[in-house]
């Protein structure tokens, strides 16, 4: 007997009437979304949301409010409406099946049941509420949008964030908003002092020159391939432009999702700006050295998040005060945040999108960059595009970027596709490359067969048993060097070996400063500990289960303490030396940012004056000491921010991060854990993401059988409207 139909065969007649009436009785189909809510398959929220409906027109039927329940649960699930066509082909898709930990015992019936009989006809007709349902503006909380075969259902929000995306790049894209971009003449002396001349196609050079002349781009393209590179060369274009005609300087502002990104593009701009070789491109290259904008903020911060509210300060009534804004990590940005960072642009502003296409989308409703760039592998440069570009670079584009029929949003997309992190040499990025290829599935398994067992030096396979503690404790403390292929002392000499998290505990306990140094010897040694934590991170898909965020963190905790790195008493104690935290919210007044890193350090308790402001939870050696966390400043400087543990409300342990939280961060030494059983969140781009995490090493560990082939068969399909523009 299957598990998704009850245990008694004389309960299946009437689960079957039940579940054919959920479609023409209001009782029935709200019984059956409790059912669904109840087993976690549907939110409470999508319930509520067809109650309203119901309230609001109580004639509606059963199958426009059980379209909407579904419609309003896809936007928890990443898609910003319902394909009513797709749900029929696959309903059961259509909810969070199975959630993690569902034992599927006595499931409620599941939609194929539910919908089997139903026709799209029937539905789309049963949509023609026009109280509740319109086809485009109005003020009715759906709207049906799309083609008479492929229907999509929106609640109004979303169908109006992608109408207003929609427009404003197009305005971005005209001609009308473009009449002062830099001819190629005037390109060309910058581009080329920028560039050094290179034999082949210089793709970097080429995206600077199309996001040179637009007021809308994409710069997309893998790990490596020079995405900060290009865009800080883009900006010294920009500001030489400027001051070549005598204009003040560009009011340009760099923005990323969240304040990890915000972090790390800070430092990696930073430290560019300063070797750019600016000579020949302005009479004063000090002076255009000083005016390329190095401080990067969140976007929340950026654009003036309102608590309580999603509106923002700044919007078309009140639009950024800037000339250029650039958007690191593009992936991350949801449909609603595109839509309001677009509203609050001036008219004139340039816009410039930087990420990886291939990497996970949001974790809110849409995957703007992946729909923008779908036609970006074939660029689809139009003959003018090309002529213009060969004017501009000195170069013409290769003949399979080239197509007639391109489309205007293609123009001012650049996808670069050198990388100079991941060389033919380097496992990571073979077996990066594999998972992504776009090949039958019988090709695709021999590609990545191939890179896993081909020996390179910095990928490591490794296969744990779902009850082999000793295996994940020694991956975890050690990082298990001798698993890597031909590793020996000295081998890849410009590199540190693989490590575990015993590196940067011995450092902990090792580099500690006496009692009574003072406070730049402590800030040395946190730099020193935090530098030695970004050295190997454990990642996994899941939140819950034993190779689950929560499962792991608790073992890996266990075993740390069973080698005496770290001392929890048996996980009775919150706060402890070594316990690194990941913060789970922007916390302004705090000055941390969702993403952000820090590790858990005992300090010299404050002097016997301050004795009685020491917190509660402050621990260790005869109370001699106070646990603070120490976090990078996130402000480009190697400045160190202490917290007290009593004021951070929103951490997490974070031995095991998903791949979701990891984005926007690279560690020398990743070990990405696949769980032991298969799950719809294990697709193509989580396993992508994950890989392209680790700088160095790459530790690929599968605790089920089949599951990396799998997780590479399964896209992330998001269903949107965002199309072609």
């Amino acid at each position: 007997m299957t598990p998704d139909i009850p245990n008694h065969a004389t309960d299946q007649a009437p689960e079957s009437a039940a579940s054919e009436r959920a479609l023409s009785d209001h009782a029935t189909l709200f019984a059956l979304l409790d059912r669904w809510v109840d087993r976690g398959w549907l939110r409470s929220l999508d319930r509520a949301f067809a109650a309203f409906l119901h309230r609001e027109v109580s004639e509606s039927s059963p199958l426009l409010l059980l379209a909407a329940a579904l419609a309003s649960h896809q936007l928890g699930r990443g898609h910003v409406c319902l394909d009513l066509a797709q749900t029929l082909a696959t309903p059961d898709l259509a909810l969070s099946l199975p959630p993690e930990g569902d034992s599927l015992e006595d499931p409620p019936p599941l939609p194929s049941r539910v919908m089997a009989a139903l026709d799209l006809d029937a539905w789309r007709a049963a949509l023609a509420q026009p109280e509740l349902v319109a086809d485009g503006p109005g003020s009715t909380p759906l709207v049906l949008a799309g083609t008479a075969a492929r229907p999509r259902l929106y609640l109004r929000r979303y169908w109006q964030h992608e109408q207003d995306i929609h427009s404003r790049i197009f305005a971005r894209l005209g001609g009308t908003e473009n009449d002062d971009a830099p001819d190629a003449a005037r390109l060309r002396p910058i581009l080329d002092a920028l560039f050094p001349r290179n034999d082949t196609f210089d793709w970097q050079k080429a995206a600077c020159a199309l996001a040179g002349r637009s007021r809308f781009a994409v710069i997309t393209g893998g790990p490596g391939t020079g995405k900060t590179t290009t865009v800080v060369r883009l900006l010294a274009l920009l500001q030489a432009l400027a001051l070549g005609k005598g204009d003040d300087a560009l009011r340009i502002r760099l923005a990323a999702p969240t304040g990890k990104a915000a972090a790390r593009l800070n430092e990696s701009i930073a430290g560019q700006v300063a070797r750019l070789d600016l000579a020949g491109l302005a009479d004063d290259p000090e002076r255009l050295r000083e005016v390329i904008p190095k401080d990067v903020s969140t976007l929340h911060r950026l654009l003036g998040s309102r608590p309580e509210t999603r509106r923002f300060r700044h919007d078309r009534h009140n639009p950024l005060p800037l000339d250029v804004l650039v958007v690191d990590e593009a992936s991350m940005v949801d449909v609603g945040m595109m839509a309001a960072m677009l509203e609050a642009l001036p008219p004139r502003a340039r816009l410039v999108l930087l990420g990886d296409k291939d990497q996970l989308a949001s974790v809110e409703a849409g995957s703007v960059l992946g729909d923008l760039c779908a036609r970006a592998e074939g660029g689809h440069y139009t003959p003018a595009t090309a002529e213009w570009l060969s004017q501009a670079t000195g170069q013409t584009p290769p003949a399979d970027t080239l197509d007639a029929n391109g489309q205007p949003l293609d123009q001012a997309i650049a996808m670069l596709r050198v990388s100079h992190r991941f060389t033919a040499d380097s496992g990571i990025g073979q077996l990066a490359a594999a998972i992504n290829l776009e090949a039958e599935p019988a090709a695709k398994r021999r590609a990545i067969t191939e890179a896993l067992n081909a020996g390179f030096a910095d990928l490591s396979h490794h296969k744990l048993a779902a009850d082999d503690e000793r295996g994940l404790a020694r991956l975890a403390v050690t990082g298990c060097p001798e698993r890597f292929a031909h590793h020996q002392p000295g081998t890849r000499a410009a590199t540190a070996p693989p490590v575990g998290y015993r590196h940067f505990l011995s450092v902990m306990t090792e580099r500690r400063p006496a009692d009574d140094a003072d406070q730049q010897a402590f800030d040395d040694w946190a730099r020193a500990v935090l530098a030695a934590h970004g050295d190997f991170q454990l990642l996994c898909a899941l939140r819950r289960g034993p190779w689950g965020v929560e499962g792991l963190n608790e073992r890996v905790r266990q075993a740390l303490e069973r080698e005496k790195l770290i001392d929890s008493q048996d996980g009775r104690q919150r706060w402890y030396p070594g316990r690194p935290v990941l913060v789970t919210k922007n916390d302004y007044g705090l000055g941390l940012m969702n993403g952000d890193i820090g590790i858990t350090l005992d300090m010299p308790r404050p002097d016997s004056a301050h004795a009685s402001q020491r917190p509660n939870n402050a621990l260790g050696d005869g109370n001699r000491r106070l646990l603070r966390v120490a976090f990078p400043a996130g402000d480009g400087t190697d400045r160190i921010k202490w917290v007290l543990p009593s004021r951070l409300q929103a951490v997490e342990t974070v031995f095991a991060m998903t791949v979701h939280k990891s984005q926007g961060s690279e560690f020398t030494h990743a070990a990405l854990v696949l769980p032991d059983a298969p799950n719809p969140i294990l697709t193509r781009e989580l396993v992508y993401t994950g890989i392209t995490r680790a700088r160095h090493w790459l530790t690929l560990v599968e605790t089920g059988r089949g599951q990396l082939m799998d997780a590479a068969q399964r896209r992330v399909m998001r269903v949107s409207g965002l199309g072609t523009i």
